[in-house]
């Protein structure tokens, strides 16, 4: 109505609902307000002030910023277009797939689609599915966000606990309910991947492209390789749906650590080798043809040496198993630590030798990543406890990783854990992880 256009309109959006509104709403005339979480990146807040819309920086997550602009609603009267859970959004994001069986003539096995509150995926499976029910319709989600997954498999809409925002294009908490009951009817099955696998596919479409797509744009391919993978797919022709350029620079560097893991090209591992001159002579024999990508040391006693490595793999070379399996036979014994998240992110920075400190516990803890963010996460850690290790480092992501020593006496344990609690920030005890007690835990 005249009315409604003459108060505005109001969306909570960190992806590419909220530049769609602002565009459209100046065409129409009519302001618009985006509320966006305080971790969006700035090139999509960029993105939303220079299409003229009004741009509020509010919460952590999607879910906050939803709450705050129903606030808006109720407060200021305005029209409230909702990113994913609308007949008329869902139809229009369903377009992409009118594109696309106009544009691809011939014959299609299967389309992906990167899911966040699923409004991307009911479009293009309604239309699918009714010109084209032979081709499937493939959901991809990041494996700390899947939540249509999580809903498919609990027969219900599911709230998750925990959502991880490296791709905060589509970290949603909860799946729509109007798009979870199209995507029971019409998606034939979701694919989660992991962080390295996203870092991969945003690598591959730069080396065909040269173009950079952000996390949530490139998981539907990196959901496409590992279904290839899964079923050893030839000759059929799958699609994927790039729905995103927004990334900020400064998160390539993660990207491009991340990516060889990602795409099985590179392993971590840490090996024992003797404390004596020419040990590390023949470890790099041991390795064959295969590259060193990074090598880190720290002298602990005078027997033997913990090394944490980075090697690079081929196609053809046997992989992770084959290359521990080939150190065996150099009396060199290895562990894998390439799927350690602890040791992606902070060991392979740290490695310095094992500290004399009694009683130390070790936690790794995420925290929204903004101006001032680290200083907030320190005074809300202050506690009677002496920290004992620290390390953090920027990522260009949306929330920052740190992982903490501390010195906790046994009695005060439970103590801690529910001080932890009250922080309000998501964490792992990493005590025993094998990379920490490897490289850095106290010697008895």
């Amino acid at each position: 109505t005249q009315a409604q256009r003459a108060c505005g309109v109001v969306a909570a959006s960190a992806g590419n609902h909220a530049q769609g509104v602002a565009m459209s709403a100046k065409h129409l005339g009519i302001k618009a307000t985006i509320v966006m979480p305080k971790t969006t990146p700035d090139i999509k807040v960029n993105s939303v002030k220079a299409l003229g819309g009004k741009v509020i920086l509010f919460g952590d997550s999607f879910a906050e910023a939803y709450a705050h602009s129903l606030e808006m609603v109720a407060d200021k009267g305005l029209v409230y277009i909702h990113p994913f859970d609308d007949e008329n959004v869902i139809a229009g994001q369903g377009t992409v797939a009118v594109e696309l069986l106009r544009q691809v003539r011939g014959n299609i096995d299967a389309v992906f689609v990167p899911v966040g509150g699923g409004g991307l995926i009911s479009g293009i499976a309604v239309y699918i599915k009714y010109l084209r029910p032979d081709i499937k319709v493939i959901g991809v989600e990041p494996e700390d966000s899947c939540c249509l997954k999580a809903a498919l498999d609990a027969g219900e809409r599911v709230v998750l606990p925990e959502v991880g925002i490296f791709a905060e294009g589509v970290a949603v908490a909860q799946i729509g309910e109007l798009t979870f009951e199209l995507a029971q009817k019409y998606v034939d099955e979701v694919i989660t991947v992991t962080t390295d696998e996203l870092c991969a596919a945003i690598k591959d479409v730069y080396d065909d492209t040269r173009a950079i797509t952000e996390p949530a744009g490139a998981c539907a391919l990196a959901g496409l390789k590992k279904y290839v993978q899964r079923e050893q797919a030839q000759g059929q022709t799958l699609v994927a749906v790039a729905s995103g350029a927004n990334v900020n620079f400064d998160r390539l560097r993660h990207v491009a650590e991340r990516a060889e893991i990602g795409e099985g090209r590179e392993a971590l591992i840490a090996a024992q080798i003797p404390e004596q001159p020419g040990s590390f002579k023949r470890f790099c024999k041991a390795l064959g043809e295969r590259n060193i990508t990074e090598f880190n040391y720290r002298y602990a006693d005078d027997e033997q040496a913990q090394v944490f490595v980075g090697v690079q793999l081929k196609t053809d070379d046997g992989g992770r198993a084959q290359l521990l399996h080939e150190l065996l036979e150099h009396d060199i014994p290895a562990r894998d630590l390439s799927d350690n998240e602890m040791a992606k992110t902070h060991i392979r920075y740290m490695v310095g030798g094992h500290a004399k400190v009694d009683n130390e516990v070790v936690y790794r803890f995420t925290f929204p990543e903004r101006p001032g963010a680290l200083l907030k996460f320190l005074n809300k850690l202050g506690q009677p406890w002496n920290i004992s290790m620290f390390h953090y480092r920027n990522h260009g992501s949306a929330f920052g990783r740190v992982l903490v020593a501390m010195q906790v006496p046994e009695a005060d344990k439970s103590k801690l854990e529910g001080y932890l609690h009250e922080l309000g920030y998501a964490f792992h005890e990493e005590t025993q992880n094998p990379a920490y007690q490897l490289f850095l835990s106290p010697k008895p």
